[in-house]
């Protein structure tokens, strides 16, 4: 052996010495703790697939009690046979309690869900609020019940991160675990609600977390796997559609489903649009009523029941409707006034304050969309299209997965929600261009979107609202602390009008140094009854140039760890 290789082989055998020794090393200082908390994110998982599965429960249970059908999933075609003063009434009653839980436990009378779950994420370490979640799950359950137009996932998804804000609380993780264990709930019930363990991890991830760093792939994925055995164990090992006939006629039909990622964009955007629209439309018309809070649900239940009279599909989650569009059992006049009453019935229950999620209305109409413009395509190009039911497929994940923004997930939900893995070329270029298209017209996807008119700006990412994160008085230095600023250069600016409010984030801070130009800014104690206001300190510009730099540098090291 030649002297140059000897060498090789010699550090080869050297480096692979030292990382053996290294990794040893790591596994016994790192080692237990983390096989530890794979043990608590097991819990986790249990927890949140039995919240999961039990919720669907809870939800066959008083359909069925509700409206005497004997198999909720036939609940719209029983619907038909109910007299039309029932299908009035029961979304009426619905409301009214729905009201009533929201206006005792919530201080705005609004649902918790998904959005609120990805501020948990971003800006409270991955916890959610409680009482409020607790409410909302049981105001979801009964809308869902009761004739409301939404979907189950959102409010399970909430509900789920109460287990893991509750762990956290018990443990005091700190932000990096406590988001961490909030992936791992959420991975739980996606996968417990679609029986898709693949797309419940990465929903996760993509959705809520918003990055991939791999020491918080491990857990989210025995999470997402527990949620799923859980789900197997009560519900079988189906999966929730049953097609057939999905035949691509390879490149010579993808231009097609180009253009049908981009009517789904379009779909998918104006859907969102539709919800917020009928947000404010909602809030006006209850100012201009005077209309009490408490009465809201009641008002949108009054106008599902009127729609739910002649429209009975629009009842519940529309499993029953999506199956009969993946499967071409619709006639293009019914998916297209399907669709449109739809989202109508979507917008007034979201609208309305009444619970519920976005998840499976998203499917359903993309199913729709999906379907109307197969009838079109293939009727245009018999000879060159495959089935139309291909179609439905990929613009139900299409359309869901602008709404969601998360392509990579919904692609997956929708293989293991069908089963169907032979036609992923197609699905993939439709969600790929529907959701670059939907993004541009949206803040990223409807619960960004959500957020966003909160003024919480959490889809711009952490550069955006890592400032809000940070108060003055947390950053400000004292005024008897060293390098203070002096008390005559703070009462100078004082006077000129220029100062913080103690709970000013740095947020609104940092503007005020560009505008002035001042090295730093007194913060001020606002004056109590004749007292005059107290001047705690000054919050420098280095500071919080300082406090911003190195939240993004623990941001990073999260994201990339």
């Amino acid at each position: 052996m030649n002297k140059p290789l000897q060498q090789l082989v010699q550090k080869y055998r050297q480096d692979l010495s030292e990382g053996w020794r290294s990794g040893w090393s790591v596994l016994r200082r790192k080692g237990p703790s983390q096989v530890q908390f794979w043990f608590i994110a097991l819990a986790v998982g249990i927890a949140a697939g039995l919240v999961t599965v039990s919720f669907r429960h809870a939800i066959n249970f008083l359909q069925t009690t509700v409206y005497g059908v004997d198999d909720p999933r036939l609940l719209h075609s029983f619907a038909e046979t109910l007299p039309w003063y029932f299908i009035l009434t029961f979304p009426i009653i619905g409301g009214l309690v729905v009201g009533i839980i929201l206006n005792r436990f919530t201080d705005d009378g609004r649902v918790r869900s998904v959005a609120d779950v990805i501020e948990g994420a971003a800006l409270h370490d991955g916890r959610v609020e409680r009482r409020a979640g607790l409410a909302s799950g049981l105001a979801s359950l009964i809308t869902l019940s009761t004739g409301g137009s939404t979907g189950r996932e959102g409010p399970v998804v909430h509900l789920c991160g109460l287990i893991a804000t509750w762990v956290s609380e018990r443990i005091n993780a700190n932000g990096i675990t406590g988001r961490e264990l909030l992936g791992c709930a959420v991975a739980a019930a996606v996968s417990a609600s679609f029986n898709a363990p693949i797309a419940g991890a990465l929903f996760a991830l993509e959705v809520v977390l918003r990055h991939f760093a791999v020491h918080a792939f491990a857990p989210i994925v025995i999470a997402s796997v527990t949620g799923t055995i859980i789900s197997r164990w009560n519900f079988g090992d189906v999966t929730e559609f049953s097609l057939s006939g999905n035949d691509l006629v390879f490149y010579v039909e993808l231009p097609a489903f180009l253009l049908l990622g981009i009517v789904s964009g379009l779909v998918a955007t104006a859907f969102m649009r539709a919800i917020f629209l009928a947000d404010d439309v909602g809030n006006a018309v209850q100012q201009m009523l005077r209309l009490p809070r408490v009465l809201r649900p009641a008002f949108a239940g009054a106008l599902l029941g009127g729609i739910a009279i002649f429209f009975p599909h629009i009842i519940g989650v529309g499993y029953e409707t999506t199956s009969a569009a993946l499967t071409g059992q619709m006639v293009f006049r019914d998916v297209v006034i399907f669709a449109i009453i739809k989202a109508v019935a979507v917008s007034i229950t979201m609208a309305g304050r009444m619970g519920g999620g976005v998840f499976s209305p998203a499917l359903m109409m993309g199913a729709l969309t999906g379907l109307a413009f197969g009838m079109v395509a293939t009727s245009v190009f018999p000879d060159i299209s495959g089935s139309e039911t291909l179609y439905a497929l990929a613009g139900m994940g299409a359309v869901a997965a602008a709404v969601l923004g998360a392509p990579i997930s919904t692609t997956l939900i929708v293989f293991e929600l069908t089963g169907d893995w032979q036609t992923g070329l197609a699905v993939m270029v439709a969600v790929s261009l529907s959701t670059a298209l939907a993004s541009r017209l949206v803040d990223r996807s409807f619960f960004l979107t959500q957020l966003e008119r909160a003024g919480k700006h959490v889809a711009a990412g952490p550069q955006a609202y890592l400032l809000s994160l940070y108060k003055a008085v947390v950053v400000m230095r004292a005024k008897d602390s060293p390098g203070a600023a002096s008390i005559e250069a703070c009462q100078a600016l004082m006077e000129q009008g220029v100062f913080l409010d103690p709970e000013a984030t740095l947020e609104q801070a940092l503007p005020v140094f560009e505008d002035t130009g001042h090295a730093f800014i007194p913060v001020v104690a606002p004056a109590a009854d004749s007292q005059n206001p107290t001047l705690l300190g000054a919050l420098f510009h280095v500071d919080a140039l300082g406090a911003y730099n190195r939240a993004l540098a623990a941001t990073a090291a999260e994201e990339h760890a």
